[in-house]
């Protein structure tokens, strides 16, 4: 009887994803306008269905309780996720989790086992526990990679800006050709940025601030103060474009070296591992012959 409900619920859920693969859910006009601001497809803005549905379920309550919070909004920013599909991923992580132990015992009883109906019980609740915050150990590890090419790829744009500077182009024009030396996410994302700044009739550099306050990247804030307090001189802007693309290279390169010997140390760490155990692997049938001859 279990085994039967456990299929046709496995069978029912399974439908019900194709059809919602099938007749996916129109986005909406803020959506819509996200998509078109930052260049992103239509899948990575809306998510699943489910989980968008999820989302919205609870996303109004706890944004009257200020959830989530600065930090998690900065991240949800550049990683190109909604709020509605944030708690969604969590409220679909949590369920998922919770399901294992209740899975797993019906398996066991199926199997003719005896486990106690207070097993699934506490591991529902502490694997729903860790379902919950796995997403966000998910989006704060993609953040931090995601933040760190934007800057490796602001570094090379602002390269490009001073080689265009330096061959006589204004200001407007090296930054339309920058735009155009490559076409990863960030320099998409700066692009449709800088488009988005002129036909607004604002200062480029205003923007790229504004967005660097959206994505939690200083440098994009700094480099903007810093070229307001230049002026629109274009001698003066190449100085501090040449500065700031100096000093964000020194700093990644002591982010690389940093990480590189953190590597080294893990690195350090397996092998004292291997070599304990290699110790206690040899050494073990003379300390057992040893103290077995008494």
């Amino acid at each position: 009887m279990a085994l039967s409900l456990l299929l046709g619920a496995g069978i029912g859920v399974g439908l019900a994803l194709i059809l919602s693969g099938l007749w996916p859910a129109r986005l909406s006009l803020a959506q819509e306008l996200v998509r078109l601001r930052h260049g992103t497809p239509a899948g990575e803005v809306s998510g699943s269905g489910w989980t968008v549905w999820l989302g919205r379920s609870v996303a109004h309550p706890l944004a009257q309780r200020g959830l989530p919070g600065a930090a998690v909004r900065l991240d949800l920013a550049i990683c190109d996720k909604t709020v509605e599909r944030y708690f969604g991923e969590k409220a679909m992580s949590t369920l998922v989790f919770a399901l294992l132990g209740p899975s797993v015992y019906a398996v066991l009883v199926m199997a003719g086992l005896a486990v106690a109906w207070q097993v699934p019980v506490w591991s529902m609740l502490l694997l729903g526990a860790l379902g919950f915050f796995v997403p966000d150990l998910s989006l704060r590890s993609e953040a931090g990679r995601r933040r760190t090419e934007f800057r490796h790829a602001l570094s090379a744009f602002l390269d490009l800006v001073v080689v265009s500077l330096a061959g006589g182009r204004g200001v407007d024009g090296a930054l339309a050709d920058a735009c155009q030396g490559g076409s990863g996410w960030a320099l998409v994302r700066i692009r449709s940025t800088l488009v988005a700044a002129t036909s607004a009739r604002r200062t480029p550099w205003s923007a790229l601030g504004q967005m660097g306050e959206e994505y939690g990247i200083r440098e994009l804030s700094e480099l903007a103060a810093s070229i307001a307090l230049a002026g629109a001189e274009g001698a003066r802007v190449r100085a501090s474009l040449v500065a700031k693309a100096t000093s964000m290279r020194a700093h990644q390169l002591a982010e690389i070296e940093t990480a590189a010997q953190s590597a080294t140390e893990r690195m350090s760490v397996v092998t004292v591992g291997l070599l304990v155990g290699f110790l206690i692997f040899t050494g073990y049938p003379a300390i057992s012959a040893v103290l077995t001859g008494f």
